[in-house]
This record gives C-alpha cells, sequence and structure tokens, in this order.
C-alpha cells in the first residue's frame, strides 16, 4: 500500500517506530481504552464536535498511529494495514470498502502489550466502521478509546498531545457535527446520511504542506482510491473507481 511506505514527520517525530514497547499494559488497561469512563467528558465533548466523515478519517489517522508502533514488533500488522486503507477509502463512501469483521470467532490473541492494544484498535474501529455504515448518530461516541489508545503507546506524547490538539480544532471548524448530541433519541433508530458531507482525506492530518479547500480535498481522496488496489485488500470494494 503505497501511503504507507512512508511514516509521516510527525509520527517519526513521536520517535514511534522502533522504540522498546515499554508503556504499562494490563486488563485495566484494556478495559479503559474498550469502554472509557466519564473522566474523560472535556475529549469526549470535543469529539462529539466533528462530523461523521471527520470521525473515520480521524480514526485511520489514529490506527496509523498504532501502525507505525508497532511495525516490525507483529507479523500481522500487515491486516492493520488494510483497516487503515479501508477507511480512508470509505470516507468516500462507506460502499467502497467491505464491513471490517473482527474476531468473529473470538480466536483472535488479545494479551500483552502487543496482542492487546492491537485487539483493542482493531475492535474499536470494527465499532466505528459498524456505527458510520448505519448512520448512527452515536458514530462519535466510538472514537474516545481510540484517541486515548494512540497516546498511552506513544513514546514522546507531547508530539501526539500538540498533534492531535491542532487536527481537532480544524476539525471543529471545517467539519462541525451539524446535530447536538443531548437531542438524541437514545434507541439509535434515526439514520444520518453523510454523504453531502465534505470529504476529508489523510494529507489533511499527516502533511503539513496541504492547504485545505473543497476541491484539494475531493482531489486527494480520488487520488488514495485510484492509486489503491483491490486484489491486495480484502476490504475494498472499487468496482467503480474514481475518474
Amino acid at each position: 500500500m503505497k501511503s504507507l511506505k512512508n511514516a509521516p514527520q510527525i509520527i517519526l517525530n513521536s520517535k514511534h517506530i522502533g522504540h522498546p514497547i515499554d508503556f504499562k499494559w494490563n486488563k485495566k488497561k484494556m478495559e479503559k481504552f474498550l469502554d472509557p469512563l466519564d473522566e474523560y467528558k472535556e475529549l469526549e465533548t470535543k469529539l462529539l464536535n466533528i462530523n461523521h466523515k471527520a470521525t473515520v478519517g480521524l480514526s485511520a489517522a489514529l490506527l496509523e498511529w498504532i501502525y507505525w508502533r508497532f511495525l516490525g514488533h507483529n507479523t500481522s500488522i500487515t491486516d492493520t494495514e488494510k483497516r487503515i486503507e479501508a477507511l480512508w477509502c470509505s470516507t468516500k463512501d462507506p460502499e467502497l470498502s467491505s464491513p471490517l469483521l473482527f474476531d468473529t470467532n473470538f480466536d483472535i490473541p488479545a494479551s500483552g502489550p502487543i496482542n492487546g492494544p492491537l485487539w483493542v484498535a482493531h475492535m474499536t474501529v470494527r465499532m466505528i466502521d459498524v456505527r458510520y455504515r448505519k448512520g448512527s448518530y452515536f458514530l462519535q461516541n466510538e472514537i474516545l478509546g481510540l484517541v486515548l489508545l494512540a497516546r498511552h503507546i506513544t513514546p514522546k506524547k507531547n508530539v501526539f498531545d500538540n498533534w492531535f490538539n491542532n487536527i481537532i480544532i480544524q476539525l471543529t471548524y471545517l467539519y462541525p457535527c451539524p446535530y447536538a448530541n443531548e437531542d438524541l433519541d437514545e434507541t439509535d433508530e434515526k439514520v444520518y446520511d453523510s454523504h453531502n458531507e465534505s470529504l476529508i482525506c489523510r494529507d489533511f492530518f499527516f502533511n503539513p504542506k496541504f492547504r485545505y479547500t473543497i476541491m484539494a480535498s475531493e482531489k486527494a481522496v480520488n487520488k488514495y482510491i485510484q492509486n489503491s488496489d483491490q486484489k491486495s485488500n480484502p476490504f475494498l470494494q472499487l468496482s467503480q473507481k474514481v475518474s
């Protein structure tokens, strides 16, 4: 996958790649990332203020942070790579990817400081994908744990914090959520249509030279899709690629 041949400079700055696995990991940590407690209300509120395509784009970017952290430490990282590519393509249309099914037979290792975080990341992304496809008004509720996980495993957390804080400000301004969370029906039966939202591209998150316009984003997304290969990624459904 061409987009993951070279790590973004911001991730290189965080000392991610090749750094020893020296962060704490146990069952309590795992549960925290799967179901964050109310102590993160301020961060949760920030995430609720961005729209659906922004949420999926941010999810793909966070999964990249996790991917680069474990590159070289785990052979199953190839599966993570494919999920990242599928997420980026699905920011244009969820129908460009197949459902990101994960551990449906409950037989994938989920313990230890490598398999554990990867399992949490993949399962969280799976739930984000489910809600995105459904058009759930509660999509943004799923991403909090992924933010916390990506930060937890990052060696230089100040680099991650600066990146994330800058990104969330831009997302809130350029990709605001059009509805208020407190007004939602908790049955989650209503369907939100995100097709009319402006596209968001990988460069928005990782290319400091990228200057946002609607047209620039569309061009970058279409180029990314054109460079993706369905034959090497079972999660892609690119029968009608963008011209």
